[in-house]
């Protein structure tokens, strides 16, 4: 799909290689998906769980989600975690606009986008931003 829904829910699937974002409404969505740079993990990041020079990676997704009012972080690895940290570091109010993190692995994208409308509809987020 190109042109993006007219509500702000969006989430992200993340790990070390990629994030898709998906803006979705209660019966469509878009997809884009930003790809992380190629670089060598530094030993002491890769003890972390952080890759070396990640940040711009991270102001990647970040301006992605930068439309959206309400945002789920979801992937397998600690790249979820790290997105957090970023937005905390670099960005409160996208922070804010945070409702949830979960661990999911490695599903279609069909299968995200039901499970992201599942989740926004079990928490009452697909109602629409508040006035």
């Amino acid at each position: 799909m190109t042109d993006k829904p007219t509500n702000h829910f969006a989430a992200v699937w993340i790990d070390h290689h990629e994030a898709k974002i998906f803006h979705v409404e209660a019966t469509t969505f878009a997809q884009e998906t930003v790809r992380a740079p190629h670089h060598q993990v530094s030993r002491k990041a890769a003890e972390q769980g952080r890759h070396a020079l990640s940040d711009d990676f991270y102001q990647e997704v970040v301006k992605a989600l930068k439309e959206s009012e309400v945002i789920l972080i979801t992937g397998p690895s600690s790249a979820k975690l790290d997105l957090v940290r970023y937005m905390h570091k670099h960005d409160h109010l996208m922070q804010e606009k945070v409702v949830g993190v979960e661990t999911l692995d490695h599903p279609t994208d069909g299968q995200l986008a039901a499970y992201i409308r599942h989740y926004f509809r079990d928490q009452a987020h697909l109602q629409g931003p508040k006035a």
